[in-house]
């Protein structure tokens, strides 16, 4: 078997993984998420376990992949909490919360449907035929790189009508995209309130919705997003006059008068100034913000209407104390969400697994998420001449932070010195020789 050095982090954190699993499989991760890290071309669960020269007893891989996928919720708790406890979390935690699908073929493929196609690319291609992942990441923002997203966790959403195909013994339940979200963020609540800090959730406008919103505010977290323009909103309820003795009854929860966000962005008067960070870049953005009631959050919410070159876009946050440049940047921060989505599906591979078994898909879904998440973890204190080296790009920019395949070509050349420069007894070989093992490992990766 092939066996790289693997940075002397990599073993706290994989044994922090593997505690969930089976005394008997337990020992097997490490040696699977180093196939996920080395794989090239097509990533079928078969090339990680060529990469890792893992061929021998090949059958209890494959079935590490499914209990991996049962043991998904654990094992993501434990992941959630080291990268909570080794990176630095500011005054407040915000994560990104999205669907995306991966393609499927065959007829067997449990849970596989045909769903919308957020991306239909050059073809028109309107549906696919696959899954479809809610995924939970961690969007913090790096000294040096800018927003980053660090997936952590992701459920699987069958339709109502591909639930039958499931076998009965797995007792998989039909849960809408919503309230695959809902639980989403009561996990994160439960397992993110130890550091105290409050819990923002940024999501997309098809989030903005009661069976979503009012589970999360009762899970104590803030959620901002992107507003219908065409929004049930309400003015504030009336306040009670001095001195008036109130009717029966309970208090009004909204108001008497209907907001129209159309005339609200119309109107002239109440634009103002907001210096933002948006994209790593300071901008300046013309903004209106007022409260309003709205009954899928029960009660009221700040609503921040924002004045671009292609129109108005109305936002929300169920926080009334947020600023508007706390809710515009926090809306800014989800695009890390989608660049995880592009990074997991075109780097790591994520969704080409192609396994029939259920948890065998969740399973690989999770070790293509952890594997990109551990790899951000390890880079995030690497120098960048360490994680790339524009200099054999000359027409690069070479102010570009460096992508998520930089760090993971930067992590496998990491390994590969390690394993060949220090030599099987760890006596360092010549320097002529060191550069030439460093000039195939280049090339190599």
């Amino acid at each position: 078997m092939v066996v790289w050095k693997l940075p002397p982090a990599w073993t706290p954190w994989t044994a922090a993984l593997a505690q969930h699993l089976h005394a008997r499989v337990a020992g097997r991760l490490a040696p699977l998420l180093l196939g996920v890290l080395f794989a090239r071309g097509r990533r079928t669960v078969a090339s990680w376990l060529r990469a890792a020269g893992l061929g021998q007893g090949f059958a209890g891989y494959y079935y590490l992949v499914g209990r991996v996928g049962r043991a998904a919720e654990g094992m993501a708790s434990s992941l959630l909490r080291l990268l909570l406890t080794s990176l630095p979390t500011g005054d407040r935690l915000v994560f990104g919360l999205d669907d995306t699908p991966t393609k499927r073929y065959g007829p067997k493929v449990q849970g596989a449907g045909i769903h919308h196609n957020p991306t239909p690319g050059p073809t028109g291609q309107t549906f696919l035929y696959g899954h479809v992942w809610v995924t939970l990441a961690w969007l913090l923002r790096h000294p040096r790189w800018g927003s980053v997203g660090l997936p952590v966790r992701a459920l699987l959403y069958v339709r109502q009508k591909d639930v039958p195909a499931i076998p009965a013994r797995y007792g998989w339940a039909f849960r809408t995209k919503l309230e695959l979200a809902a639980r989403l963020v009561r996990w994160l609540a439960d397992w993110a309130g130890f550091l105290g800090k409050p819990l923002w959730v940024a999501v997309d406008g098809g989030y903005a919705k009661a069976p979503f919103l009012k589970p999360a505010l009762q899970a104590g977290v803030v959620v901002v997003g992107r507003l219908r323009k065409d929004a049930a909103l309400r003015d504030l309820p009336p306040s009670p006059r001095p001195g008036r003795r109130r009717g029966p009854g309970r208090p009004r929860k909204y108001g008497v008068h209907r907001i129209s966000l159309a005339k609200r962005a119309g109107h002239k008067r109440g634009w103002q100034q907001v210096a933002v960070v948006q994209y790593g870049v300071r901008v300046t953005k013309t903004v209106k913000t007022f409260l309003a009631t709205w009954p899928s959050v029960g009660g009221v919410l700040r609503v921040v209407l924002v004045h671009e070159a292609s129109g108005w876009i109305p936002f929300f946050c169920t926080d009334p104390n947020a600023t508007a440049a706390q809710v515009l940047e926090v809306a800014a921060d989800r695009t890390s969400l989608e660049q995880d989505f592009h990074d997991l599906k075109e780097v790591e591979g994520v969704g080409q697994q192609q396994v029939r078994d259920v948890w065998a898909n969740v399973g690989a879904f999770h070790l293509g998420l952890w594997a990109h998440a551990l790899t951000e973890l390890w880079a995030w204190a690497q120098p960048k001449r360490a994680l790339c080296d524009r200099k054999a790009s000359p027409w690069d920019d070479a102010r570009r932070r460096p992508s998520h395949a930089d760090r993971r070509k930067a992590l496998q050349r990491h390994c590969i010195r390690e394993r060949f420069v220090c030599g099987e007894r760890g006596q360092p070989l010549s320097r002529k020789t060191q550069n030439l093992l460093r000039s195939l490992i280049k090339l190599a990766c």
